[in-house]
């Protein structure tokens, strides 16, 4: 079997588990079930289970419009690690560059995946997204966003990766 169709028919067989299982989600966003099962080299991987579907991760298109701070390097990376913390997820890394003359980009590399930010300060606009795997809750760092730019003009778009079911 080629080794796609082997990760599939692992995948396959987790959800299948738990579609048939007799817990049902409460319904809230920060509930889920973590499923594990073994990737093609046999170490674990976590999908999750939430709102009766399976799936890889949530990620988050999160638009941050009428922001201030949006050329501060040093406050976007306090804020982007404070969602870190608050979404319980696990920091690798933090690259943020200063554009000339101004705007920010950057990504936070996480153990759950990653968030990136690019700022339009001069039209007080960030385009960030936020792709959390596992029992992280990404939805958290909304909140911090808001406090962080100084906004409560923030659109976000939610969409389940890797759905199984």
């Amino acid at each position: 079997m080629p080794r796609d169709d082997i990760a599939l028919s692992r995948l396959g067989t987790a959800a299948d588990k738990f579609q048939s299982d007799s817990h049902e989600d409460k319904g809230a966003v920060n509930e889920a079930t973590v499923i594990p099962f073994p990737s093609q080299d046999g170490r674990l991987d976590h999908f999750i289970k939430r709102d009766g579907m399976v799936y890889a991760g949530t990620h988050l298109l999160i638009d941050v419009w009428n922001g201030q701070n949006l050329d501060d390097i040093d406050h976007i990376e306090a804020t982007l690690k404070e969602c870190v913390e608050v979404a319980g997820a696990t920091l690798l890394h933090c690259h943020l560059h200063r554009f000339n003359p101004e705007g920010v980009s950057g990504v936070l590399v996480l153990a759950e995946s990653h968030i990136s930010i690019h700022t339009w300060p001069e039209m007080g606009y960030a385009a960030l997204d936020v792709f959390m795997c596992g029992d992280s809750q990404p939805h958290k760092a909304i909140d911090v966003l808001k406090r962080g730019f100084c906004t409560e003009s923030v659109q976000v778009d939610d969409v389940r990766r890797g759905r199984v079911s």
